[in-house]
């Protein structure tokens, strides 16, 4: 009987993991990149700059300031998933907000354009 509960349980909680990431990643179109660049300029470019560098016009007020898409590590890691949790959720104890109201769709259209900004997703980096 313990074990049957164990094995119940574990399903839950994988059904559950599975529910929370969403559904899985887009393939990369260029269409969707495009969707991505248009989003950006929207949301983003003002803190992060038009080129990702971190050096938008309200980012100058910021503390503390917004990272440079182009170079470092990110905080959550470089992986599209994990970009697209950033993108989602932002990062506590920085000035990069969440963007969960966006679509799903839009989410992972940034995540591919940001991902393109700094060479294409190396993972990691």
């Amino acid at each position: 009987m313990t074990q049957h509960l164990t094995k119940i349980l574990a399903a839950g909680a994988a059904i559950m993991l599975a529910t929370a990431a969403g559904a899985a990643a887009p393939k990369k179109t260029p269409d969707l990149v495009a969707k991505g660049k248009a989003s950006y300029a929207t949301n983003c470019a003002v803190c992060h700059g038009d080129s990702g560098k971190g050096d938008g016009v309200a980012g100058a007020a910021l503390e503390p300031k917004p990272r440079n898409l182009v170079a470092g590590k990110f905080a959550k890691g470089a992986a599209p998933a994990q970009v697209f949790e950033t993108l989602s959720k932002g990062l506590d104890g920085t000035t990069m907000v969440g963007y969960g109201h966006l679509p799903e769709e839009e989410r992972w259209a940034l995540t591919y354009y940001v991902l393109d900004l700094r060479g294409g997703a190396k993972g990691g980096k």
